[in-house]
C-alpha cells in the first residue's frame, strides 16, 4: 500500500470514529463509578490498595526521566519528557482520587492520562508517519486532551455531563496507533515494546471492568513502562 493510501486509511478511521462519537447522546459520569469494591483502609489510609498501587506510575515516570540518555531518537525528546512527567503525575492524581473518590478529584486522575495518550499518539505519528505532522500535532493534541476534561466538568456543572470528547481522547489513539504499527515499518520506537504496552493496557481495562482497580493500576503502570522503553535504545543498538 502506498504512503498516500496508508495515511488515507488512518484518516478515514479517525474521521469515522469522531463522527460516530458525536452521533451518540451525551455521556454523563455514572455516580456508581466512584463506588469501588475494595474500600479497605490500612495504616489510616482509606482505600489503601487502590491508592498505593499508583506508586508504579511514579516509578515508571522517574525511570524514564533518569533514562533520557538512552533515548533512541533525539527528535522525540519533547514527547518523551512530557510522557514521563505525565506518567509520574498519574500516580499523584490517581492516588488523590482514590483517597476520596468524586468527580472533582477524578479530574486530577484523568488530566495527566489525557496528556499521556495525546503525547504518545504524537510521538508515533512523528516516528512512523511524518516527523513534521507529529511535531505539529503535539501541542494541539495535548490542548485537546485538556479541553476534553474541561468540557466534561463544564457540562457536569451544567447538569448534563458529556464524556464523549474524553472517550475520544482515550480510545481513538488506542485504535489508530495499532493501525500505524501495522501499516508502517519500525523506526526509532520499538514495535515490540509498544505491542507489550497495548497488551498490558488492554488487560488493565478488563481489570477495571471487573472492579479490580489495584490490578488495573499495576497493569496500566506496566503499559507506561513499556511505552517509555519503546523510546529507548535497545542494548543491541547501544553497542
Amino acid at each position: 500500500m502506498s504512503p498516500f493510501y496508508r495515511k488515507l486509511a488512518v484518516g478515514i478511521v479517525a474521521a469515522l470514529a469522531i463522527v460516530v462519537a458525536f452521533l451518540l447522546d451525551p455521556i454523563a459520569q455514572d455516580p456508581a463509578y466512584h463506588d469501588f469494591a475494595d474500600k479497605r483502609a490500612l495504616f489510616g489510609v482509606p482505600n489503601f490498595w487502590n491508592v498505593t498501587t499508583n506508586l508504579p506510575f511514579l516509578i515508571a515516570g522517574l525511570f524514564g526521566l533518569a533514562g533520557l540518555p538512552k533515548l533512541a531518537e533525539s527528535a522525540l525528546r519533547t514527547q518523551y519528557l512530557v510522557f514521563c512527567v505525565a506518567a509520574a503525575l498519574v500516580a499523584l492524581g490517581s492516588a488523590w482520587y482514590h483517597l476520596a473518590p468524586s468527580n472533582p478529584t477524578l479530574v486530577w486522575d484523568r488530566l495527566p492520562m489525557t496528556v499521556a495518550f495525546m503525547v504518545l499518539f504524537s510521538a508515533i505519528v512523528a516516528d512512523r508517519v511524518s516527523w513534521f505532522a507529529g511535531r505539529a500535532l503535539l501541542w494541539p493534541l495535548v490542548t485537546a486532551g485538556i479541553a476534553s476534561i474541561a468540557w466534561w466538568i463544564r457540562t457536569e456543572t451544567a447538569g448534563q455531563g458529556d464524556l464523549r470528547p474524553y472517550a475520544l481522547v482515550q480510545f481513538l489513539p488506542m485504535l489508530l496507533v495499532p493501525m500505524i504499527l501495522l501499516l508502517w515499518r519500525e523506526n526509532a520506537m520499538s514495535t515490540r515494546h509498544l505491542w507489550f504496552a497495548f497488551g498490558a493496557y488492554g488487560a488493565a481495562k478488563v481489570a477495571e471492568l471487573l472492579d479490580y482497580h489495584a490490578m488495573k493500576h499495576l497493569l496500566a503502570a506496566l503499559a507506561a513502562w513499556w511505552i517509555i522503553r519503546s523510546f529507548q535504545r535497545s542494548p543491541a543498538s547501544a553497542l
